[in-house]
């Protein structure tokens, strides 16, 4: 059975949550079982996610798809600059 994985924008906006209702003078234990988290993950997150806004996700969203692609040996080749050399033309 697979973990159930917290989406970035999702965490955002429970961490915000969780920030609002400790300044509303409720006990951060409290505030963070109320948005259904763990202590634990509650940490977790603040470390990685801490100042992060909406925008900036997206930048970071964009990033690291950005390092996969060239982990995997970098972005598809495109098509017509693999030919150039005429091997593409053949007998027809």
């Amino acid at each position: 059975m697979a973990n159930k994985g917290h989406k970035p924008k999702v965490v955002i906006q429970k961490l915000r949550l969780v920030s609002v209702l400790i300044g509303q003078e409720m006990q951060r234990v409290d505030a963070i079982r109320e948005v259904s988290i763990t202590e634990k993950t509650n940490y977790r997150c603040r470390k990685q996610y801490g100042g992060v806004g909406a925008d900036q996700l997206k930048e970071l969203k964009t990033a690291s798809e950005r390092e996969r692609a060239s982990s995997k040996g970098g972005l598809r080749p495109d098509p017509e600059q693999a030919y150039t050399d005429g091997s593409r033309l053949g007998n027809f």
